[in-house]
C-alpha cells in the first residue's frame, strides 16, 4: 500500500513464525508416505512423541487447533449437550461456533477473573436432569489463555476443577495450543497438566514455529474415532510427514527457547507500564502475550496500531481500545527493545489531532 511503511517487527501473533534454515533442512529431508493409510513414518513419530510428552496413549495429527477443538467437541458431545468454557476462551471467541454447527453442542461460557475459572462458579452451573435442559457433558479449559493476556492457569486450580468435573461425570478438555508455553513458564511436566484432562489439543505453529499442524492426544480408543471426524472435517493429509518434521524438529529444538520469548514480552509490558495512556489489561504477564489498553482520551486502539506501523512494527487491535502484542521467535530481543523505547513516545504524542 501507497505510503505504509514496510513491517520490520511483526507482533501480531507467534503464528506468523517461518521455518528457520534447520527446519526447513529437516522438513525437505522427511521420510514421507500416505497418512490417511496411517504410512507416514515421519507422522507416526510425531504423534508417539506427542502423545508420551502427554502421558497419553495416542495422538493424530491435525492441521490447526481448531479442527483439533473441534474434534474433540464432536467426540465428547452428542447433539443438545452442554459445555461450560470460559467466556472468552479460544473455543467461544474464535472457532465460528463450531461447537453449534460442527457438534450441534450449546456452551455455558463463565466468565472467569482474567479468564481463570473459579471452581465456585461451577458448583452450580450443572443442568438438572430436567427435560426442559440440555445435558452438561464437557468442561473445556485453555492453558495459556491467550485472550487473559497468555496467563497460566493456576495448576491447583486445574486440579480441583477437573477432578470436580471428574465427580460429576464431565469429560474434560484442554486447549493447550501454547500448553509448552506453561510448561516452560512454570516447570510443571506437559504430563502432569495434561494428566486431568481426557483430551489435548496442542498446537506447533505457534511459538514453537512449525508452519503448520496441531494434535490431538488422548486415550488409544479416543484418538481412533478422532481419525473418523478428521477424516469428515477435511484433515486427512496425504504426504504429512514433510509438515510432521517440522514439528518434530520444533519440540527438539524450539521448547525452552520459549522462555526468551517470555522475556522479551517483559521488556514490553515494562515499557507498558512507563507509558502515559497504555494500562495493561492483566497486570501479570506470564508467557509471550502482552494485552494492553489505550486510554479513551488518547485515541482508539487502532489508531494506536496504526501509528505504530507508520514505524514499521505491527501488533494487533482486539477492540476499541485493547491491542494485544505477541512475542516469537522472529522478533529479536533488539528488536523488542527498540519497540519499548517507541511505545512511550506514541503515547507521549497524545490523541490524534
Amino acid at each position: 500500500m501507497k505510503g505504509v511503511s514496510p513491517i520490520r517487527i511483526d507482533l501480531a501473533s507467534d503464528t506468523l513464525t517461518k521455518p528457520s534454515p534447520g527446519m526447513r533442512e529437516a522438513m525437505a529431508q522427511a521420510d514421507v508416505g500416505d497418512d490417511v493409510f496411517g504410512e507416514d513414518p515421519t507422522v507416526r513419530q510425531l504423534e508417539q512423541r506427542i502423545a508420551q510428552l502427554l502421558g497419553k496413549e495416542s495422538a493424530v495429527f491435525v492441521p490447526s487447533g481448531t479442527m483439533s477443538n473441534q474434534i474433540a467437541l464432536r467426540l465428547h458431545c452428542r447433539p443438545g449437550d452442554e459445555v461450560l468454557c470460559d467466556a472468552n476462551c479460544h473455543i467461544f471467541c474464535y472457532e465460528q461456533a463450531g461447537y453449534a454447527q460442527l457438534a450441534a453442542a450449546a456452551v455455558r461460557p463463565i466468565d472467569g477473573p482474567e479468564g481463570i475459572i473459579q471452581l465456585e462458579q461451577l458448583l452450580d452451573k450443572i443442568q438438572p436432569d430436567d427435560v426442559h435442559s440440555p445435558i452438561t457433558r464437557l468442561l473445556c479449559l485453555e492453558n495459556t489463555h491467550n485472550r487473559a493476556g497468555g496467563r497460566v492457569l493456576p495448576y491447583d486450580g486445574v486440579a480441583a476443577i477437573c477432578g470436580w468435573a471428574a465427580e460429576h461425570g464431565l469429560a474434560r478438555h484442554l486447549d493447550g495450543a501454547r500448553l509448552l508455553n506453561a510448561v516452560v513458564a512454570t516447570g510443571i511436566k506437559a504430563a502432569d497438566w495434561a494428566q486431568h484432562f481426557d483430551t489435548v489439543n496442542t498446537c506447533f505453529s505457534k511459538g514453537l514455529g512449525a508452519p503448520v499442524g496441531s494434535a490431538l492426544s488422548g486415550s488409544a480408543d479416543t484418538i481412533q474415532q478422532a481419525r473418523r471426524h478428521r477424516k469428515l472435517l477435511g484433515g486427512g493429509m496425504r504426504q504429512a510427514g514433510i509438515l510432521a518434521a517440522a514439528a518434530l524438529y520444533a519440540l527438539e529444538h524450539h521448547v525452552d527457547r520459549l522462555a526468551e520469548d517470555h522475556t522479551k514480552a517483559q521488556v514490553l509490558a515494562d515499557a507498558i507500564r512507563k507509558s502515559d495512556g497504555l494500562q495493561l489489561a492483566f497486570e501479570m504477564v506470564d508467557t509471550n502475550i502482552v494485552v494492553f489498553d489505550v486510554a479513551v482520551e488518547w485515541g482508539t486502539a487502532a489508531e494506536f496500531c496504526n501509528s505504530l506501523r507508520e514505524q514499521g512494527v505491527r501488533m494487533l487491535p482486539l477492540g476499541a481500545q485493547r491491542v494485544r502484542a505477541v512475542t516469537h521467535l522472529d522478533v529479536s530481543m533488539d528488536e523488542c527493545q527498540e519497540v519499548a523505547e517507541k511505545l512511550p513516545q506514541i503515547s507521549g504524542q497524545g490523541p490524534p489531532s
